[in-house]
This record gives C-alpha cells, structure tokens and sequence, in this order.
C-alpha cells in the first residue's frame, strides 16, 4: 500500500511539474551511481519537497559564509518567491534552455549543482525581486558574494527574461540600466556595460533569440536587434538591426544572422553569413 500511494505521489508531480520530478530522478540515479555524494545529492535536492525549495538552499549553499549564514540567505529568497512565484517559472525555462543548447549539459540537475553561470543567473531573480521589495543592501550583498565566488557581475536593478543560457558563466558583466529579453544566450567574457560616467539609462537593451559571442563588448544605451548575432571579441557601439551579424572592433554588420534563432542554434560560424547591401556601417 505505501509503495502504491509513493507511486500515485509520483506521478501527481510529474504531472504537475515535470522538470522537478525529472530532477528527483536524476538525483536517485546519481546517488545510486556514486554513493559517496549520495549526503550532498540528498542535502541538494531530494531533502526538498519542490523545485523552488532546492534551489533556494542550494544557491544558499553556495552564499552563504562568515558574514551571512545560508540560513539568512534561505529566508531573504523565500520571501523573493512569495513575492514573485514566476522566479520559479523563468529558473525552469533558463534549465532547459541550457540542457537544450549547452552540449555539455547531459542532465536537467546538472545547472543546478554545478553551473555557476546558471546558480548566478538565479541568485540575481532572488536579488532583483528583493531590489523591487525596498532591501536593497540585501540585493547588493547578493551581488557582491554571487560575483565574489562565480565571477559574474549583474546588477540587480537589470531586467532579464526567461529561457536566457549562460555558457561557461565567466567573466561577465550586465549593468544597472540593461534589458535582456527572452530567450537570449551568451558566453563567457560578454560585458553589457556603459560607455563612461553617464548616469541614467546608459546600458544595452537586447532583444529576444540575440545570440552573444565570448569576449564581446556591448557598450551604452544602443539595441541589439532580435534574432542577431555578436561575433566573439567584437565591440559593438551602435545599435544593430534585427537578424543580423555584427562581427569586429568596431562592429559592423557583415551578414544575415544565418537562422531564425541564433540563440538557439548557437552557431558562431560569421563566415557562413549571407552579405547585406548598404548595411555594413553600424551607428
């Protein structure tokens, strides 16, 4: 009788939540798999009741040190949650948009527990939404440690959509005043950044499905036109006209951006692109 009611408990969740039942399970195979991380697989995620719950304590795992406790850390991200429930929605849709595009990612749990570009991206949702909640010193506290130990740098005061992919998650920096919309993904080294001491609107907006090469520069209030790509290492001062390719220092535009989501595709070949006539010079 109790295994029955664990198996009709079971298929309520994946029901229900699919991505948190497909976490559990791959979270029992690999304590089965490797019995001596079996503590921190069960600590991680199969000690929590729900998706939102382990990654709350996970992230807080991570945060957590001598001047803040994980405990502090747990509290400040279940009021973000009941605050803002789509956290959870928007953390789903960055998991599988990096298992759908990263092929190193073989697992849904595997941001979870190991992608610092993905824990830093949700550290920054619970950070963001106690921004709005009037702590800000708890949501740059969060800043500060999150860049401290994952070397990425977002502000909390940036929007940011869902479905974004982070890939190697090093080295990167997104302003105060940037927008980034849906489905965006980027690599390691990226800077959306301003272009001096301006203050007020002052960083890039990108639209959704843009893909961002490793190493680029994307500097002050320009826009990154949906469905476009930035070559890697390129330094792009102007705005860009969607799907296409900007590649260079300083940018320009060198091609058609190769296919409906660049994002997805994740395609870095820029000699592939098809020329566009009178488009070269960007600004």
């Amino acid at each position: 009788m109790a295994r029955d009611m664990s198996q009709i408990k079971a298929k309520a969740v994946e029901k229900i939540d699919p991505v948190w039942d497909r976490i559990c399970r791959e979270a029992e195979e690999l304590a089965r798999a490797e019995p001596g991380l079996g503590g921190f697989v069960y600590s991680a995620v199969l000690a929590h009741d729900s998706f939102e719950d382990a990654l709350a304590h996970r992230l807080a795992q991570r945060l957590g040190n001598a001047d803040l406790g994980a405990d502090a850390v747990v509290k400040a991200f279940q009021d973000a949650l009941q605050a803002e429930p789509e956290i959870g929605f928007a953390a789903r849709a960055d998991m599988i948009a990096t298992f759908d595009r990263d092929p190193a990612c073989h697992r849904y749990i595997d941001p979870l527990l190991y992608f610092k570009g993905y824990q830093a991206l949700q550290t920054y949702r619970m950070a963001h939404r106690l921004w709005h909640m009037g702590r800000k010193d708890f949501a740059y506290y969060l800043q500060s440690r999150s860049s401290m130990i994952s070397t990425l740098d977002i502000h909390p005061a940036a929007q940011i959509g869902k479905g974004i992919m982070i890939d190697h998650g090093h080295d990167i920096v997104i302003g105060e005043t940037c927008v980034i919309e849906d489905n965006v993904s980027m690599m390691q080294g990226v800077t959306l950044g301003g272009t001096g001491k301006e203050v007020g609107d002052r960083h890039p907006k990108i639209r959704y499905g843009v893909l961002i090469g490793a190493g680029a520069k994307i500097l002050g209030n320009i826009e990154i036109g949906h469905c476009s790509r930035v070559a890697a290492c390129s330094v792009v001062l102007h705005d860009v006209p969607p799907n296409r390719t900007v590649a260079g220092v300083p940018a320009k535009i060198v091609g058609f951006a190769g296919c409906v989501e660049p994002a997805r595709a994740m395609d870095h070949q820029v000699e592939t692109a098809e020329p566009v006539v009178g488009e070269s010079e960007l600004g």
